[in-house]
């Protein structure tokens, strides 16, 4: 294969200063757990539906995992993926290409062909790591029926199958640490406006920084606070703090497979949970189960909020029923994971609930449309630099025009500063539909939809749903044949797509509304969709 060549938008310079300054520490995951194994290797740190496991038997499922990685001819810079639920097998599979020096590739499990074999294709994964079955989906076999047509996958691995080539029985690595702080280690890719995933890179460095920042911001130690993950550890929400901050930061997570508000109330009040980071409908529903359940949540202290639209009365409520809470607004992306950080204690339930909270770890300008700085109070698009941010997209056509001149990442989100220093964000430039914290690229769903024989043309925009925030609506020109939602669905699900995306209402006109130059007027869309048009 040839030499890859990995994108770096941290200039020299800035680097020398992030280290300076203590932001960025020059230590892998695969670094933080050789400290543990030294002072506190029983101690637990992570559980999962399956068990509690200590540091020293996830470095054991880490050693042989790369043991087994290795034996595949895997070298520094490989591209590591794993299409699995929130396992504590993940946490194994991250320090594992720590340890060796490769780069780690999660994809969320509702991934399905088009998706997976995009993301396996563009990233030249040589291994990806799968359960056999998932919710009654074969995983196994649609990676054997995607490898013909991928040419660098050298390897599939089966994860909780009973196989005798397991990667998790193989004979212990022995050998030395590989990778860096400095070098990629983390490949995520999330939906863009172009219809295909952008590859996100990032070091371990701006992945550590982020969550020293976190820590700090909020005073989670280690020994006092435990956190509840139950968004997927494929997200970079549940890879930070799910699969990262034990090691990291000492501070043990509970994984949940699958989200049951219910549940989700009983672990934390079991087993202590302090800390959560997740989508608006599990702040909703976890709320609603712990009042049915008679819970105050004694022992949670920080529910950061974000991915999706908050509405400001759910963090009024949370405040008001679950004193002990601090329930906040947050902003951020797989880019730049936390770029504001809501409140850091409940001296200011306005400032919670109004604004998506204080810049933290980051440089944030509001531009105009040709790229000027606006003023405090106007709103434009956010633009960030920082230690946190991603070094740069895989591929250099989505890399062209995401920086400006000074280094600032164009987020395509659109917001402005508030007099006290908050953040608001106000909309997206970006034509995305986010789904319950899950970014959905409408132009990938359009460009399924025209493959269909009786649509001429279509526009998929944002829906409000009162529980994900947003779903899919499809605006189509048809032929004139009777279309249904569950039609569409099955269609959609033949080319591939998964099920998150499938357009959950149908709208019939006989024209898209256009601008004078021809670009169909989304927001007109938008606007006639809320309204109940």
């Amino acid at each position: 294969m040839a030499t890859r060549i990995w994108p770096d938008h941290t200039p020299a310079a800035r680097a020398a200063l992030y280290r300076a300054e203590g932001l960025w520490r020059d230590t892998t995951l695969a670094d933080a757990l050789a400290l543990h194994l030294e002072t506190d290797p029983g101690r637990i740190c992570l559980a999962d539906d399956g068990g509690r496991y200590s540091y020293a038997e996830i470095a054991d499922k880490a050693r042989r995992l790369a043991g087994w990685l290795e034996a595949q001819g895997l070298t520094p810079g490989d591209v590591v993926a794993f299409q699995l639920p929130n396992w504590h097998e993940t946490a194994a599979v991250a320090l594992a290409t720590a340890l060796l020096g490769l780069v780690c590739l999660p994809i969320v499990p509702i991934y399905r062909e088009a998706e997976v074999g995009f993301i396996l294709a563009a990233s030249g994964a040589r291994v990806l790591l799968v359960p056999e079955t998932f919710r009654g989906f074969d995983h196994a076999a649609m990676a054997e029926r995607l490898a013909p047509g991928l040419p660098a996958l050298a390897r599939i691995g089966r994860v909780r199958a009973g196989a005798e080539d397991d990667p998790f029985a193989a004979a212990p690595y022995e050998g030395p640490a590989h990778g860096t702080a400095a070098t990629p280690w983390l490949l995520m890719y999330t939906s863009g406006t172009t219809g295909h995933p952008k590859g996100v890179v990032h070091t371990a460095a701006s992945l550590d920084c982020e969550l020293g920042n976190v820590t700090r911001w909020w005073g989670l130690t280690a020994g006092r606070d435990a956190t509840l993950m139950a968004s997927p550890v494929t997200h970079v929400t549940g890879f930070l703090y799910g699969l990262m901050m034990p090691f990291a930061y000492g501070i043990p997570a509970i994984l949940m497979e699958r989200w049951d508000a219910a549940r989700a109330v009983a672990l934390i009040d079991a087993e202590g949970a302090t800390f959560t980071v997740s989508a608006t409908p599990f702040l909703r529903e976890l709320l609603a189960a712990a009042e049915a359940a008679g819970s105050r949540l004694a022992s949670l202290r920080v529910f950061a909020c974000g991915g999706a639209p908050v509405p400001p009365d759910l963090i009024r409520h949370a405040w008001a029923r679950f004193p002990g809470l601090l329930a906040c607004r947050v902003y951020g992306s797989t880019e730049a994971p936390t770029v504001s950080l809501g409140v850091a204690s409940r001296a200011d339930p306005d400032a919670a609930a109004d604004t998506d909270g204080r810049i933290v770890g980051h440089e944030v300008r509001i531009l105009g449309e040709a790229g000027e700085i606006l003023p405090e109070g106007a709103e434009g698009e956010i633009a960030t630099r920082g230690p946190e941010m991603f070094a740069g997209y895989l591929d250099p056509a989505d890399d062209a025009a995401a920086f400006d001149a000074d280094g600032f990442f164009r987020t395509g989100d659109m917001g402005r500063m508030t007099p006290g220093g908050g953040l608001v964000i106000t909309g997206r430039k970006k034509d995305l539909i986010i789904r319950g914290g899950e970014n959905l690229s409408a132009k990938e769903i359009e460009d399924a939809l025209h493959r269909h024989p009786a649509i001429r043309e279509a526009a998929v925009v944002a829906m409000p749903n009162a529980r994900l925030g947003e779903t899919c609506c499809a605006v189509l020109c048809t032929d004139g044949t009777p279309l249904t939602v569950a039609g569409i669905s099955a269609f959609l699900a033949g080319q591939g797509l998964a099920r998150q995306k499938h357009p959950e209402r149908l709208v019939i006109v006989p024209d898209l509304p256009r601008t004078a130059a021809g670009k169909v007027q989304k927001y007109l869309l938008r606007q006639q969709i809320a309204d109940g048009a």
